[in-house]
């Protein structure tokens, strides 16, 4: 069984030898930049530069993509039951009501996120 996991250790071990290696040959064979404000200035092609570098964005933007992301994920635990939901049916009822649950879930989330204004744009 160990045998099994050699290969895989292996493919690891290179891995990180190799992340190892790249950034010790930066280290060594990179130069150092000397710092200075003319360098560390932002180039906007030749004139001065106006205001900050970095404008701010709305917390709304970071808000509706924690809310992708979080039911893009939920889709994802949903495509493997969707695959095997053929093989799943000979259970019973049982995997049709895990997952109507799973849904439940999602649209009591999503009608959370829409009552507290979490994707009205107006505020």
């Amino acid at each position: 069984m160990p045998q099994d996991y050699l290969p895989v250790l292996f493919q690891i071990l290179i891995a990180l030898g190799f992340a190892c290696s790249t950034l010790t040959a930066s280290v060594i064979f990179g130069r150092s930049g000397k710092r200075n404000a003319t360098k560390d200035s932002a180039y906007e092609c030749g004139m001065l530069p106006v205001g900050d570098g970095a404008p701010r964005f709305s917390v709304k933007f970071y808000l509706v993509a924690m809310l992708f992301v979080i039911f893009d994920i939920e889709v994802v635990f949903m495509y493997p039951w969707a695959v095997q939901f053929r093989d799943l049916a000979a259970q019973g009822p049982a995997a049709l009501i895990s997952m109507a649950g799973f849904a439940g879930i999602l649209v009591f989330a999503y009608v959370y996120a829409l009552k507290k204004g979490a994707l009205s744009w107006k505020s």
